[in-house]
């Protein structure tokens, strides 16, 4: 099983490593996540762990929630995620950052930032038609399809539509420090998502040596 944790995205700065580089970095507020329920094959026909992450209002949480999470002794959870795969943890036990120590790198799971209904230009990066000499179609898309065969729209073209707020991963960050006492994880580079977005942080399925 791969190292999990639900964790937040506050925000991007800058540090310097070993060798006074300056690193660009994301800082992750990832976890305490207690370990709500765990499945196992014989009951519910494969192998996870169910974890928790943040707060929520009491108001907020439905009965059955709140049942569920009083079997493992915690008050209240904003998110729930499942980690699939077999792992020596029981109902109760709360996994940190600590885990981290030793990994050299994590993937991120996030949604991504979501631009609304967007044209082709901004959507998928086309150069656009002549802006003068009396052209009309500055921003369209132009032709589409055509008259003769096969005379249809091919599935899967290029058009406007709704941009961004889907999910993506970012594999092979490396870590930069561990902030235990502060839940605080420092990656370099950038993960998806706004600021205050959740993510989810895994040791990495298809690490590679760091240069």
């Amino acid at each position: 099983m791969l190292y999990t944790l639900i964790g937040k995205k506050i925000g991007m700065t800058q540090v310097y490593d070993e060798k006074r580089n300056l690193v660009p970095v994301t800082v992750i507020e990832v976890g305490p996540c207690p370990v709500v329920q765990v499945k196992t094959e014989d009951k519910d026909g494969y192998s996870a762990i169910q974890i928790s992450f943040g707060s929520a209002k009491d108001k907020n949480m439905s009965k059955a929630l709140k049942g569920h999470l009083a079997k493992a002794s915690v008050d209240s959870a904003h998110t729930l995620s499942e980690v699939r795969g077999e792992g020596e943890y029981k109902v109760g036990d709360t996994l940190t950052v600590s885990g981290f120590e030793g990994v050299e790198m994590v993937d991120v799971i996030g949604v991504t930032k979501g631009k609304s209904f967007q044209g082709n230009i901004k959507r998928w990066n086309q150069a656009g038609q002549p802006a003068t000499h009396g052209h009309m179609m500055h921003r369209r898309p132009g032709s589409i399809g055509m008259r003769q065969t096969p005379g249809h729209v091919f599935k899967g073209k290029n058009m406007p539509g709704h941009m961004g707020h889907t999910s993506r991963t970012t594999q092979n960050l490396s870590v930069v420090k561990i902030l235990a006492d502060k839940n605080i994880l420092l990656v370099k580079g950038s993960v998806p998502g706004p600021n205050g977005g959740e993510v989810l942080v895994r040791s990495a399925k298809k690490a590679r040596k760091s240069a």
